[in-house]
């Protein structure tokens, strides 16, 4: 069995009260949008658990490995029990959409509700592959590497500065310039905010 960082208790599990089913709700683990909801019996779990994507089980068609032939695969990064054991939030990162009809969610665009941070990321993801002839700031840094590194250097000094001075107001506004900066640094060399999710939760052990 693979190592995973997550944990799930199957045995704390009532799939008894849905007659072997529990529900499971996924959720991107950037943005916070809820994907989809699905059923799922042990076996599927078990699956889940064993390979680190999202498996489920449908009434109809049984057991199936989310994205095994569309490659919309859901990759775990969480699993959390409800308080009675009857649900399940799967937290995870999609490739590619979640939904048949090919939309990122099943639910409506307005029930989507990114957080500023991954908003923000894709934004700086945009303006990468803009017309270098944009006259956006964001694609003035990404065409100045050694603006992209000062101004990345000058505001995490202006937030030391700003902490060490007790001022919130202006230590929040800091911090906020260093995650654009810092985002925006670390498109420039190919990275992304998912793949400092994923240290994170690799570090949440």
């Amino acid at each position: 069995m693979t190592t995973l960082p997550f944990l799930l208790d199957l045995d704390a599990l009532d799939f008894i009260k849905s007659n072997g089913f529990v529900t499971v709700v996924a959720q991107d683990a950037i943005t916070g949008a809820v994907l989809m909801v699905a059923h799922a019996t042990r076996e599927a779990l078990e699956r889940t658990l064993t390979t680190g994507e999202m498996h489920y089980t449908s009434r109809t068609r049984g057991l199936w490995h989310k994205g095994a032939t569309s490659g919309n695969t859901q990759r775990v990064v969480s699993l959390s029990p409800d308080c009675d054991g009857d649900a399940v939030l799967a937290r995870v990162h999609p490739v590619g959409p979640a939904c048949h009809t090919g939309a990122v969610s099943c639910f409506r665009e307005s029930a989507l509700r990114p957080d500023a941070l991954a908003t923000l990321d894709a934004t700086i993801a945009e303006r990468a592959t803009a017309d270098a002839s944009s006259a956006s700031y964001t694609r003035r840094l990404f065409g100045d590497r050694n603006l992209r590194l000062k101004k990345l250097g000058e505001e995490a000094v202006e937030l030391a500065v700003a902490c060490a001075d007790g001022d919130l107001e202006r230590a929040t506004e800091e911090v906020a310039d260093v995650f654009y900066h810092a985002l925006v640094s670390l498109h420039a060399i190919g990275g992304s905010l998912r793949a400092v999710q994923r240290t994170l939760d690799a570090r949440a052990l």
